[in-house]
C-alpha cells in the first residue's frame, strides 16, 4: 500500500489563532491588552517602536480579520476577544502588569523555606531544607526564564 504524499487541498479554512497570533502581531495584540482601552494606530507605532505607522497598522489589520480587535467609531482600536494563546497561558493580568504564573509557586516555597528556617532553626533537618531549597530554585529559575520570553515588556 503506497503512502498518500500529496499536500492537502486547500479548502479555504483558516488558520488557527495560535498560527495567525505570533510576533509583532502578539505584540501589538498584548500592547492593547495591557493598555485597558481604545488606541490609534500612530500610538502603537510609537509605543512599540515600529518603523512606521503602516506596520502598526498592519498588524491591527490582522488582529481584525482574527475577531480579536474592533475600530470604534473614532477610528481607535479596542480588544474585543481576550484570548490565552502560546506565551500568553503562562502570565496573569494584575493591574496592568503581566506576571508569570510561576511567579506565585516560587514565592511560597520561598516563604514556606524562611518559615521553616526561622521556627526550626534549633533542630533543621538537611533533607527538608534540601527539598524547599530545590523546590524554590526550580520555580524562580522558571519564573524568570519564562519573565524574559515575554512577549512585552
Amino acid at each position: 500500500m503506497a503512502k498518500n504524499t500529496e499536500p492537502p487541498a486547500d479548502d479555504g479554512k483558516k488558520l488557527p489563532i495560535e498560527d495567525q497570533l505570533k510576533g509583532k502581531t502578539l505584540q501589538v495584540y498584548t500592547y492593547m491588552i495591557k493598555k485597558k482601552e481604545p488606541v490609534g494606530v500612530r500610538e502603537v507605532q510609537r509605543d512599540l517602536g515600529f518603523s512606521s505607522p503602516s506596520v502598526a497598522n498592519y498588524h491591527i489589520e490582522k488582529l481584525v480579520e482574527i475577531a480579536l480587535v474592533s475600530q470604534d467609531e473614532y477610528g481607535r482600536y479596542f480588544v474585543v476577544q481576550k484570548v490565552q494563546v502560546g506565551v500568553l497561558q503562562a502570565f496573569v493580568n494584575i493591574g496592568g502588569l503581566a506576571v508569570p504564573r510561576l511567579s506565585f509557586f516560587a514565592a511560597f516555597f520561598t516563604t514556606l523555606l524562611i518559615a521553616y528556617v526561622v521556627l526550626n532553626f534549633d533542630n533543621l533537618n538537611v533533607h527538608a531544607i534540601g527539598f524547599a531549597l530545590a523546590g524554590t530554585a526550580a520555580f524562580w529559575f522558571e519564573t524568570i526564564r519564562v519573565w524574559i520570553k515575554r512577549p512585552i515588556s
